[in-house]
């Protein structure tokens, strides 16, 4: 059975996960890249990410094209911004048909919103499995529990 992991990271938290996750399945990988460069620090950073969601805003994605036919389970990685998917994720779903794939969802955040996120993913690409989801506050700031959580839960999703 053919998997992708495909994702965003902005501070790196979502990019442990989803190299977690495709090691643990042996998925193939790819990190979504864009030429819009959101701040990194301070109220800026959460005001451009806040208005790039609220705006529907779908950056250019840098990625060369993918053939996502060729798998059967796609596993989307984000970081919640405003209750929603980040805007690169967007981007992906907006040029990518994903229909009658098995899908699951992984998410970071640093205080919640996940459960919002994850339902405005499984609105955007309808007719789909969904096969699993699971968030995580700030996964990188105390590895060896998320390491342990999230290998559980990619070796789930094959059941």
């Amino acid at each position: 059975m053919s998997t992708l992991v495909i994702y965003f990271s902005f501070n790196g938290n979502t990019k442990y996960l989803a190299d977690t996750i495709a090691d643990t399945i042996s998925a193939d990988s790819i990190e979504l890249k864009t030429s819009k460069q959101y701040p990194t620090e301070g109220l800026k950073k959460f005001l451009w990410g806040g208005k790039s969601v609220l705006f529907g805003e779908e950056p250019a994605l840098l990625n060369a094209p993918m053939d996502v036919n060729k798998y059967e389970t796609i596993i989307i990685g984000t970081p919640v911004w405003a209750g929603s998917f980040a805007p690169p994720v967007k981007s992906f779903l907006s040029q990518y048909n994903l229909h009658g794939k098995r899908i699951a969802l992984f998410a970071s955040h640093g205080g919640g919103g996940a459960e919002k996120c994850f339902a405005k993913l499984k609105k955007a690409i309808p007719d789909n499995e969904f096969i699993g989801e699971i968030a995580f506050v700030d996964p990188k700031k105390n590895p060896k529990d998320n390491s342990a959580k999230v290998i559980a839960w990619a070796k789930s999703l094959s059941n």
